[in-house]
């Protein structure tokens, strides 16, 4: 689903790594050539070449790819889903107005993502009116993963043009701009007296552009103001018709940060919305930071990270954007809100907990608010099917200012579609991995319903452990944070247990799923955070004797020995964490990031009974909504 509420006009790139004949005056054009005036274009994402894309996957691949076998769906709320239609009139006239704000994410993330993005579905549009099958194929994938560039679930990279690749910058820096050329930039910036200025290149919230040899930064409002202020009035028009109050207000909030460059305004807004609890409807603009792989290689250049320490400049990976709508579903939060008496006891049992503040206080109020949601749509950074998809979030992130300034507390959203296991087809596949890797004798603790009660340790888990001062990890915070909040979930498991939120029964089928679920079928690249860490724990665990894999590829589980393990890492991650030092964080995840010939075994396994390489949403009600 593509929708684009505000009319554009996109530089258009152009790409190709073929050899080819110059249209003006047929004179030969080397690879080496072609690819040099790119990377003379490229400067602020500018491509002055003249051709055109090419698509990179044949006819053969792509059908394979978008084959119901190899891509999954996952479908949000139908048209006349009853969790709509017992909706009071207000909402769903509001529900109208925050699909329409929503899918602007989708423009606005494809551009923080990839330049080529935008022009290349303008191209596959226009190809797929010429009847090209191979466009209309590639089309499936690209609305998928939202973007030309992007993993698959065996951490393939797949390219979906020629000659497109993904730059460590994503979209945010300019395409020809190297590590070492970024440091050297900001060290003569900084030296020059342009500490505010490179300050704001290394924030959080905005796109980074040349000006002559230097670099100038642009705030995300300002950089995206006819997108923004188009959400923001549809948010006003939503909070005009809405019925309740508390979410009103924070709409309202959320547009005036959509209108004006202030990182405060937006901390207003999230402190308001991290203190929703009873409201029908759900809208969210989410701000996550695991994509950018070039801000905090600063830590890497010891002379730069000299000189931003010396200024008091903490640099922060950039945010990418997404959105997500939908309806509370107020059976399921009563059940996640049981946990929330038991965030105190579960901040008392973290590791050194005496050397750091946490967001969950060891007693009085935990300051977080928690709802599952029957989704609408996802947009943006939450609906990009790249190798998985968001299971749920916390946030606000604690780079966040309602978190640093405010004081603010958190919020758990839980996405009830992409989680459920409706359909008998899903049960038998998930029935054929079990056979593949589990010891038939653990089969009888395996519980779909025991992953989605791990899920809620987990995001909880980002609220415990050091609040601040994990900055210096750079390009290892985002996995060794994902590490932790495993480990919390597993680790708390026999203290919940004792405090009555598990059964026995549930303590056995949380720990068997947890380890199941955890098994991979592909090596991950370190760019993947949340796959990372599954490879650190299986080996970490292996080597702590509480799981063993076979030389067939069969996983078997020393259930007694699982929670100490996880909170013997736990204690190891939140050491790493307190400590902040970029090499130490580099050694841990080096360490235990090792990919053994029983997980390879285990992975061909997987692959032989689980063919799914991408995926996508279906999203009906908010395409009847939008129309």
């Amino acid at each position: 689903m593509e929708i684009n509420p505000i009319s554009i006009k996109p530089i258009i790139m152009k790409s190709t790594n073929k050899k080819e004949t110059s249209v003006e005056n047929n004179i030969p054009v080397s690879d080496d050539l072609v690819k040099e005036l790119d990377k003379m274009s490229m400067i602020n994402n500018v491509n002055i070449s003249k051709r055109d894309y090419e698509l990179n996957l044949p006819l053969e691949e792509l059908q394979k790819r978008t084959h119901k076998d190899y891509l999954t769906t996952k479908k949000m709320l139908a048209a006349d889903a009853p969790e709509y239609l017992g909706l009071a009139d207000g909402d769903k006239e509001a529900l109208k107005h925050l699909v329409k704000a929503a899918v602007v994410l989708d423009k606005v993330n494809m551009q923080l993502d990839n330049p080529n993005n935008i022009p290349f579905g303008e191209y596959l549009d226009k190809e797929i009116v010429r009847g090209n099958e191979a466009a209309k194929l590639t089309k499936i994938l690209f609305d998928g993963q939202k973007g030309v560039c992007a993993l698959d679930r065996e951490s393939h990279m797949v390219e979906l043009a020629k000659g497109v690749s993904m730059r460590p910058g994503k979209g945010i820096y300019p395409q020809d701009l190297e590590k070492e050329e970024f440091h050297a930039i900001l060290i003569k910036m900084i030296k020059a007296g342009k500490v505010d200025e490179v300050a704001k290149i290394l924030n959080q919230r905005s796109v980074i552009e040349r000006v002559g040899n230097e670099l100038v930064a642009i705030d995300y409002v300002d950089k995206f103001h006819d997108d923004f202020d188009y959400m923001a009035s549809e948010l006003e028009k939503a909070a005009e018709v809405s019925t309740n109050e508390d979410f009103n207000e924070f709409l309202r909030l959320q547009a005036k940060a959509l209108r004006k460059a202030d990182p405060m305004l937006d901390a207003y807004a999230d402190k308001k919305w991290a203190e929703l609890q009873d409201t029908p409807l759900e809208f969210t603009i989410t701000r996550e930071n695991y994509s950018d792989e070039m801000t905090e290689t600063v830590y890497e250049n010891p002379e730069l990270k000299a000189l931003l320490d010396e200024n008091g400049i903490v640099p922060v990976a950039k945010d990418f954007l997404g959105g997500r709508v939908g309806i509370i579903n107020k059976k399921g939060t009563e059940a996640i809100l049981g946990v929330k008496n038991y965030l105190p006891l579960m901040a008392q049992n973290m590791p050194f907990n005496s050397e750091y503040l946490q967001n969950i206080s060891t007693e009085g109020d935990s300051k977080q608010t928690m709802v599952d949601a029957d989704l609408v749509a996802v947009t943006g950074d939450v609906g990009e099917f790249r190798a998985g998809i968001t299971l749920a979030e916390n946030l606000p992130n604690d780079d966040k200012l309602s978190i640093i300034e405010l004081d603010g507390g958190r919020r758990n959203v839980y996405h009830r579609q992409i989680r459920l296991i409706t359909s008998d087809d899903a049960r038998e596949k998930m029935q054929k991995r079990l056979n593949a890797i589990l010891n038939p004798d653990l089969h009888k603790y395996y519980n779909d319903e025991a992953d989605h009660w791990f899920t809620v340790g987990h995001e909880n888990g980002h609220s415990l452990g050091p609040k601040s001062g994990t900055e210096g990890l750079g390009k290892y915070k985002s996995i060794i944070e994902e590490n932790k909040a495993d480990m919390i979930s597993l680790a708390m498991i026999d203290v919940l247990t004792e405090a009555g939120m598990y059964t026995p029964e549930q303590r056995e089928q949380i720990i068997v799923t947890y380890a199941t679920d955890n098994m991979m079928m592909s090596k991950p690249t370190l760019s993947q955070a949340h796959r990372v860490r599954s490879v650190m724990q299986n080996y970490y665990f292996i080597k702590e004797g509480a799981m063993t894999i076979s030389s067939e590829g069969v996983l078997d589980i020393n259930i007694d020995k699982m929670v100490p393990t996880a909170r013997k890492m736990l204690e190891e991650i939140i050491r790493v964490q307190i400590e902040g030092d970029f090499s130490k964080g580099e050694k841990y995840v080096n360490d235990y990031f090792v990919w053994t010939p029983e997980m390879d075994k285990m992975a061909e396994n997987i692959k032989k009974v689980s063919k799914t390489l991408n995926g996508k949403v279906d999203s009906p009600l908010a395409d009847k909504l939008l129309n």
